[in-house]
């Protein structure tokens, strides 16, 4: 069973995607706590709907990155997390927080890495005028937005799109691949190779419903959903 220390900043929209599937026993993991630099993000109150720990650790409160970040390892180590899962939180993390749990942070971009990292990603995309938009899971390393990818999902990008229409798009996907490849590390399916991730054994794309148009790479498995 993994234990997850979630990391938010809003509404935690993903942070319930998780939720769910492990109450649904589709994901064998636990949340063991919910942190939070905002102490007004929705996500809070999803949590302690679920009578999930949660904590409030208001980086502004913190003469330091490096104390602040000090506090979050402490409460993470505290409740005897493996994996920091980052679902909309909005600060960068530092080489000291990352080389603390290698390869055990996993973050979600709503654009298809290595296209537009940092922020606003969705508007970024808009107004670039891709063709093709998505979203992509990836281990965190010491640089933004850049750790090897684990999984990502494809969503048409139209003319008529700005960083909302194409935001909601995207975000009905990252519902189901952030839980996927927490899914995968659980059961240990998960091998890094220098910038590849490799999953355990092969499988087919599975490919959207016309509804919901959208392509994930890679191993996706049908039935999890």
């Amino acid at each position: 069973m993994l234990s997850l220390a979630v990391l938010i900043s809003g509404s935690g929209s993903n942070l319930q995607s998780i939720i769910d599937k492990i109450e649904e026993e589709k994901l064998k993991a636990r949340i063991k706590v919910v942190i939070s630099n905002n102490p007004e993000a929705y996500g809070l109150e999803r949590a302690k709907k679920h009578n999930l720990k949660t904590e409030v650790v208001e980086h502004q409160q913190y003469p330091s990155r490096e104390r602040f970040e000090q506090e979050l390892i402490k409460i993470i180590k505290g409740v005897g997390a493996e994996v920091v899962v980052l679902a909309g939180f909005m600060r960068i993390l530092s080489p000291l927080f990352v080389s603390t749990f290698p390869h055990r942070i996993l973050n979600i971009h709503p654009a298809l890495l290595p296209s537009f990292p940092g922020l606003h990603a969705q508007a970024q995309a808009a107004d670039y005028g891709v063709k093709l938009s998505g979203c992509t899971v990836h281990f965190v390393d010491e640089k933004m937005d850049n750790g090897p990818i684990i999984i990502q999902a494809v969503v048409p990008a139209l003319p008529e799109d700005d960083g909302d229409s194409l935001g909601a798009r995207i975000l009905r996907w990252e519902h189901r691949i952030y839980p996927q490849a927490l899914s995968w590390l659980a059961e240990d399916k998960l091998k890094i190779q220098g910038r590849k991730v490799f999953l355990e054994k092969e499988m087919k794309p599975f490919l959207g419903p016309i509804e919901e148009p959208g392509l994930v790479s890679p191993g996706l498995e049908k039935d999890f959903f």
